[in-house]
């Protein structure tokens, strides 16, 4: 008998990958959790029912949510991770020698020790001196943060359920004081195409756009996220992603990358006509 894994895009499209096996699944505190080994894919995790990860395309993810700020200002040093907790936005950001110190705060300490065991592909920084684990809410560390941090990535859950609270306007109101003059905001910003994502996204912009003088949008494909087309929001105080992009400064670090290159950095705020006018709908 196959076995397939099956995520409800909308109640109309659904996404469906073959499973040879399944590796974990257990009930932690704040959500369900498990790990399937599949042919196409390799190991998918998974958080209440919700795809997360595989191990085939995470790279385009993590490339796209590190290095887009990293090359807008190279020099950063301290940066605070939201979510995260497969591990792969550490890894991309501990290839930096500039970057000093990871404050990452994970609400689920069950998902990075599983992740540890089973997703080391991802997971392989996340015992690094340089990093600090927190096991807590977000929005609640967040709060006491006055000029901290140079970088912020939320790389958080969709919005509902354990993340809900990290697309709020408090939370970003929050990061806007926890960073430096010159800081910078990235989150993973959801999917216009379906929507039921759309609605998501356009109230997340909409409070980003409040709190932070330049919010721009960008985008990356995902074959495994819903519609495969994701988009991640660029907030800051200072830069502007396009018109401050370092790339001669970052082409020099000699990082070697899978998705991201700067030329692509600069394609992917061109983004496509239906996306722009929704967001034009929010000014």
């Amino acid at each position: 008998m196959d076995l397939w894994y099956t995520e409800n895009h909308t109640e109309e499209v659904r996404f469906s990958i073959k499973i040879d096996k399944q590796l974990v699944s257990l009930q932690s505190d704040f959500q369900r959790i498990d790990i399937f080994e599949s042919g196409e894919f390799g190991r998918i995790l998974t958080l209440d029912g919700y795809l997360m990860v595989t191990e085939k395309d995470e790279f385009i993810y993590h490339d796209m949510i590190t290095h887009v700020p990293m090359a807008v200002n190279p020099s950063i040093s301290r940066v605070l991770v939201i979510g995260a907790g497969d591990g792969g936005t550490i890894r991309e950001l501990l290839r930096y020698p500039n970057i000093e110190h990871i404050d990452m705060v994970e609400i689920d300490e069950e998902v990075v020790r599983v992740c540890k065991e089973f997703l080391p592909q991802t997971a392989c920084g996340l015992s690094d001196p340089k990093v600090h684990l927190y096991f807590e809410d977000g929005l609640r560390y967040v709060r006491g943060k006055v000029g901290e941090y140079d970088l912020i990535l939320v790389d958080s859950t969709d919005p509902f359920g354990p993340g809900e609270g990290l697309f709020t306007k408090e939370f970003y109101g929050n990061c806007f004081r926890a960073l430096k003059e010159d800081g910078i905001l990235v989150n993973q910003h959801e999917s216009m195409y379906y929507s039921s994502y759309a609605a998501s996204m356009t109230r997340a912009h909409k409070r980003i756009q409040d709190t932070f003088p330049i919010a721009r949008v960008y985008q990356a494909h995902i074959p495994t996220y819903p519609s495969g087309h994701w988009l991640f929001g660029f907030a800051s105080k200072k830069y502007d992603p396009i018109k401050d992009l370092k790339a001669e400064a970052w082409n020099k670090l000699g990082l070697k990358t899978r998705y991201y290159n700067t030329e692509l950095h600069l394609g992917s705020f061109a983004i496509p006509n239906y996306i722009k006018e929704q967001l034009e709908e929010l000014v």
